[in-house]
């Protein structure tokens, strides 16, 4: 084992300098603010569609439509019972193809300019 964490197996290497996470335009990002109005504390992860999250998570899920947090990718923020805080978001990006957690709740299948289309199978 090296006695450098930036040599070895697994190492990252980077150029000097500042390294911006989800370098986003003004209009790609959003300043919410999130209180967990449930009993128990709430953990949202990297990459879940903000209207998705926790129904115990008060907060204006119409804004948060196709944004995500602004945390470095596998992690997540955690929200305690009665606490209310200021959180980061930026938009969804790439396909913008989210699977939702709550299916007929805000239907994040294909994110639209402000809504999503509706997925095949919930046609009838």
């Amino acid at each position: 084992m090296s006695a450098h964490p930036s040599t070895g197996p697994g190492a990252t290497r980077v150029a000097p300098g500042r390294i911006e996470l989800n370098p986003r335009p003004a209009h790609e990002r959003l300043r919410l603010v999130v209180e967990n109005t449930g009993d128990r504390p709430v953990q949202v992860g990297s990459h879940v569609h903000l209207p998705d999250a926790n129904a115990a998570l008060r907060f204006d899920r119409v804004t948060a439509h196709g944004f995500r947090l602004d945390v470095p990718s596998g992690t997540s923020q955690r929200f305690e019972p009665g606490v209310s805080r200021e959180v980061d978001a930026v938009t969804i990006r790439g396909a913008r193809r989210v699977p939702g957690i709550q299916r007929g709740k805000t239907d994040g299948g294909a994110l639209g300019a402000v809504r999503p289309e509706p997925h095949e199978e919930q046609e009838d």
